[in-house]
């Protein structure tokens, strides 16, 4: 492979432009990974074509990115299942009579709560979020993307606070990896130095508290108040089916998925929850999650098993678009890694930035990163090998470094149109993709603008 240069910024930035402009995240999706394999190789256009094509189909190959397009499929059948159980309907019944969700304010507390709860794993964070807040948002008449900024906005970085499951495995691994002394203590104490994560989620809440609408969100809002979703037909009348309304069939399988993603860890991990497999535990959670209420309904003689095993189906097909998404950023990430795309823009800081301002040029570097590359992950695979050596070689404390790695991941991550976390909030809120991007967008500058300021001041102080 050639030294990375600037060139290797193009596939991303390419799939990021053309998601913007044309709002067609497919196209420009694999117009990137094309781009990509065409820059790899001294081949023809049409040539770089057929290698884009086997590289995406290649993506299945790793078990860990086969195992998130399945659980993508089986999210889908999941939520559909919930929804005809009568359990969806029970569970906001059940809120309507508690008396606790009584107007639009309280029914974005809920989506928020559900997102600090529930821990585990981003994309179930923001699919159970979304499935339990939508009905009551659409019934209040608040904007679709408003709910898609709450649950995206308290699911990476509620996971990054409390890592006690796939993200703390993960970056444990990377910490004990790179040889940095006791890694479950600097973990824990970049907590309270992960200043984006806590940032987004405080400004989500002063957003709830004070209604605090700007740029596109307020156009959103607006039109929501008029009566119109704008959003994407998600649930129709006939998906809820004549099942009676259970609170029961919603709580008992998500509480069961929640409780499994732990165990999953332990058991994985031969009894060490932060040795285990995050993507083999957020597979078999959401297997026993749709397990449980299929049980339930079979129990309850609402559901045969044909209709059951049509339902199943018919969730999974609805996820279809959502699994190629994943697919084509899954791809975009693997020939952006293969081109140095990563490497190179760390290159860009180089060895004269005074010791002050290393903490904040991390986690700027690390959101350019996450932003182009559309993962939190593969940027902390990027960035980690570059920030633990050189707090090493400046004999100073890691973890306000590796704070800003994980800061800036999330920062990225949060922001970029090709984030799967992104992609799975507009789908779980029912909104318009690109209409999510677009209004969450001026929420993530702010809350990235007030974390760079803090780096420096904390560094300032601590360096």
């Amino acid at each position: 492979m050639n030294e990375p240069n600037w060139t290797s910024l193009l596939p991303p930035f390419v799939a990021i432009g053309l998601a913007l402009l044309t709002r067609q995240v497919y196209l420009a999706l694999f117009a990137g990974v094309w781009l990509g394999y065409f820059l790899l190789g001294d081949v023809g256009v049409f040539a770089s074509l057929a290698d884009a094509i086997e590289g995406s189909i290649g993506v299945m190959a790793s078990p860990g990115d086969a195992r998130v397009i399945v659980f993508t499929l089986v999210i889908g059948a999941f939520i559909l299942t919930l929804e005809r159980s009568g359990g969806v309907r029970g569970f906001v019944q059940w809120l309507e009579r508690a008396r606790w969700v009584n107007d639009g304010r309280r029914s974005q507390w809920m989506a928020y709560l559900i997102g600090i709860v529930i821990f585990i794993e981003s994309n179930i964070t923001v699919l159970v979020a979304g499935t339990v807040a939508r009905p009551l948002i659409d019934r209040f008449r608040v904007a679709r993307e408003k709910l898609a900024y709450i649950i995206d906005s308290t699911s990476a970085p509620i996971c990054i606070l409390i890592p006690l499951n796939a993200w703390g495995a993960f970056n444990l691994g990377l910490l004990d990896g790179l040889g940095v002394d006791s890694p479950v203590s600097v973990l824990l104490a970049t907590i309270p130095l992960n200043l984006y994560a806590i940032t987004a989620v405080l400004l989500t809440a002063f957003v709830v508290a004070r209604n605090w609408n700007i740029g596109p969100m307020r156009a959103a809002e607006a039109r929501a108040a008029s009566g119109e979703t704008g959003g994407l037909n998600i649930t129709e009348p006939a998906d809820l089916g004549d099942a009676p309304a259970r609170a029961k069939n919603m709580i008992l399988p998500v509480v069961a998925l929640i409780a499994a993603m732990p165990l999953g860890l332990y058991f994985t991990g031969n009894g060490d929850l932060f040795a285990g497999s995050g993507s083999k535990s957020v597979l078999w959670a959401s297997l026993i999650g749709l397990l449980v209420v299929s049980a339930l309904v079979l129990f309850q003689r609402t559901m045969n098993l044909e209709s059951l095993t049509n339902t199943w189906m018919e969730g999974a097909g609805r996820m279809l678009p959502i699994a190629i998404i994943l697919l084509l950023a899954l791809a975009l990430g693997s020939v952006a890694k293969t081109l140095g795309t990563g490497v190179y823009v760390a290159g860009l800081v180089g060895d004269a930035v005074p010791l002050w301002l290393l903490p904040v040029s991390f986690f700027l570097v690390s959101g350019v990163i996450a932003f182009s590359v559309g993962s939190s992950w593969g940027t902390f695979s990027i960035m980690m090998p570059i920030a633990i050596p050189v707090a090493t070689a400046l004999n100073v404390d890691p973890t306000l470094f590796v704070a800003a790695v994980l800061s800036g991941g999330i920062f990225g991550d949060h922001a970029s149109p090709i984030s799967d976390t992104t992609i799975v909030s507009s789908l779980a809120a029912g909104t318009h993709h690109m209409d999510h991007v677009s209004t969450q967008l001026p929420y993530a500058l702010i809350a990235g603008a007030i974390s760079a300021v803090g780096f420096v001041a904390v560094a300032l102080v601590m360096l």
